[in-house]
């Protein structure tokens, strides 16, 4: 059981997780609970540390941003005794959670779960740090943010429990953000594969890594609130699912630009001179369009980058402009990057063309277009976010009924 910083935002939310907890306690269950920071604390821990210097040492960093945690699995493990369930607070490097050594977004190597699953079968829940771990050197290490859901489904996958439930402001996975789709329909299940596309295409519910880890070693999450007692969304293998939407769910990402090389010249090698230095300097590109002139001499090319890598973007492109051979760059931070997935697109022809269809009736441009086996991206203008997302929920049959 995974509890978000709002599940754990002060004492009296901390008390009803106590309840939840010991609820499936009661029903037999064996339980190990990951908690995040109280809502708001990791942010001002991160504010704090920038304010001391802003080139800190990132192992620093590391063992003050990771305090939060400590604080919230203590109080829940006193709240439990308070009920007379026996219970253990686990911080990261005494289980231990071992990751590599890069400090501020590790990647978690291992965990033992051998002493956990022991006092466990003896009754005992184990209340863990989420976010954090440990390197080889011995210091404290933090998987980023949004890590407690990684370490909650690694943790799942060490001890081989049954599920891992990740307990949240929302009550599931729904077909669009409801905030914008006031038809949009909770999900009973859903694969792990539109999972991983829905939070990488701007999905807030999961955190990307998490899903990765559930997919790859194959363990149930569920997503489900923790204001209200109602059934969440199960994160499951395809198998599991009988019937198959061909369209599951259309997600927008707000953090995009778009960045376009006019008049480049067209010759063997100018991409790779074009994408070399930004994947040296550690730059995501995401979707990437070529146009031909006429004659075959000049080319543009138009490629998408997150929003906040705009700037540094321009000035490695301005750097190369010799070697790469373009007469001006223009760019535009005010796009949306909107994506229809499902794994029914596998085996339906005709998908494609009804979002173009859906979008063109609405009097919507396309800028770019990427896709996937389960998904379909394309690039639109910022001001048309909501009419998107609307137009292609109904157009693909999404709306509640």
């Amino acid at each position: 059981m995974k509890f978000g910083g709002t599940s754990v935002a002060d004492v009296e939310r901390l008390r009803r997780v106590a309840e939840t907890v010991s609820k499936a306690v009661a029903a037999g269950d064996q339980v190990a609970v990951v908690l995040s920071a109280m809502a708001g604390t990791t942010n001002q821990l991160v504010e704090w540390t920038q304010a001391i210097s802003k080139l800190h040492d990132a192992r620093e960093y590391d063992v003050v941003v990771s305090s939060g945690e400590q604080v919230t699995i203590g109080l829940l493990a006193i709240a439990l005794h308070e009920k007379g369930i026996s219970a253990r607070s686990w911080l990261g490097w005494q289980i231990p959670v071992r990751t590599d050594g890069v400090h501020g977004s590790a990647r978690i190597e291992d965990i033992d779960g051998a002493e956990i699953i022991r006092r466990m079968e003896l009754g005992e829940v184990a209340v863990v740090a989420g976010f954090q771990g440990v390197a080889a050197t011995n210091r404290v290490t933090t998987l980023g943010r949004s890590g407690s859901d990684t370490t909650a489904v690694a943790l799942a996958a060490a001890l081989k429990a049954d599920r891992c439930d990740i307990y949240t402001d929302v009550d599931g996975v729904y077909t669009a953000d409801p905030r914008i789709v006031t038809a949009a329909r909770k999900l009973d299940r859903i694969t792990y594969e539109e999972m991983l596309e829905m939070a990488s295409q701007g999905a807030k519910v999961l955190q990307t890594r998490s899903v990765e880890l559930a997919m790859n070693h194959r363990v149930r999450v569920q997503v489900l609130s923790s204001f209200n007692n109602t059934p969440g969304t199960l994160v499951v293998d395809e198998d599991e699912i009988v019937e198959q939407a061909v369209v599951s769910g259309i997600t927008y990402a707000s953090d995009e630009a778009k960045v376009t090389l006019l008049h480049v010249s067209d010759r063997p090698g100018v991409a790779a001179a074009v994408f070399g230095p930004l994947a040296a300097a550690n730059v995501n590109v995401d979707m990437i369009v070529q146009s031909a002139s006429p004659d075959g001499s000049r080319t543009d090319i138009t490629f998408t980058v997150t929003r906040g890598e705009l700037p540094r973007v321009e000035a490695i492109l301005a750097q190369h402009q010799a070697a790469i051979g373009f007469q001006e760059i223009i760019s535009d931070g005010d796009v949306v990057k909107v994506s229809v997935i499902g794994v029914g697109m596998r085996s339906h022809a005709g998908v494609a063309q009804k979002m173009f269809a859906a979008l063109a009736e609405k009097g919507i441009n396309i800028h770019a277009i990427s896709t996937s086996e389960i998904k379909i991206s394309v690039l639109i203008g910022a001001e048309y976010t909501e009419l998107a997302v609307r137009s292609l929920h109904s157009a693909y049959g999404l709306d509640a009924v």
